[in-house]
């Protein structure tokens, strides 16, 4: 298994390579995911009203109330698994749960540190926008691709993964042929998946850290200070010996 882990930071995206992959269930997600399509859609709605509820109070104390930030966070979640499962990576067969909570099992897996502290006032707002070209790329993305419709504004950016994918030398493609998905793909998938996840959270108040311009570069960096975490959590402890040593 294949994994790629987010740098420990208030947005963290965490996706495995959940192989072996069916070679011809991903013709048919689509259809699966129907039921998921219906609720991402009344959740979407859902998200939006907690954003503008939170607002007022953002504007005025600096904290994101929890219940509203729970709920947000969750649709986030949410829709990262069903854009995991479908066409935002393709990499699990395993259908996504129906849960706005944290599942620490399944391939595809957010958590949002609730911030202790944002901006107040007008610098709440005067804050955004430093996200303005990050927002204007997706925007873009979105009107380009005429993706608006599908499940809200998350699930349309990371559906235009899904044209990539079934237009550009596709995952989908290598997985019929071969039944093996391709890593440089993954990585590249998951790192602009990772991005828009992290801008819009920054957009919407989860969040005051805003992530770098350019995805696969947040995607470089990540997997070194994993490495470099694994590398230490592993390493050998010293001998009593060497310890005494020193």
């Amino acid at each position: 298994m294949s994994t790629i882990a987010a740098e420990y930071q208030p947005v963290r995206v965490e996706a495995d390579l959940d192989e072996p992959l069916s070679r011809w269930l991903w013709a048919v997600k689509w259809l699966l995911l129907v039921p998921h399509h219906f609720l991402l859609t009344a959740l979407g709605i859902g998200f939006l009203i907690a954003t503008a509820l939170a607002f007022p109070v953002i504007f005025f104390t600096g904290r994101y109330p929890r219940w509203l930030f729970l709920f947000s966070t969750g649709v986030l979640r949410w829709a990262w698994r069903v854009a995991y499962y479908s066409y935002g990576a393709l990499a699990t067969d395993r259908y996504p749960p129906f849960t706005l909570g944290a599942v620490s099992d399944y391939p595809a897996r957010l958590f949002i540190d609730r911030p202790e502290h944002l901006p107040r006032g007008p610098g709440l707002l005067l804050s955004r926008l430093r996200a303005l070209p990050q927002l204007l790329l997706v925007a873009l993305v979105g009107v380009v691709f005429r993706l608006v419709w599908w499940i809200g504004g998350l699930s349309a950016v990371l559906a235009l993964v899904a044209l990539t994918i079934l237009v550009f030398s596709s995952p989908a493609a290598t997985l019929l042929r071969t039944g093996h998905y391709p890593r440089s793909q993954f990585r590249g998938l998951v790192a602009f998946d990772r991005w828009v996840i992290q801008v819009l959270a920054y957009l919407f108040f989860l969040t005051d850290a805003l992530p770098p311009l350019r995805p696969e570069s947040a995607g470089r960096r990540a997997g070194r200070l994993h490495a470099l975490l694994h590398h230490r959590h592993h390493r050998p402890p010293r001998s009593r010996a060497a310890v005494s040593a020193h």
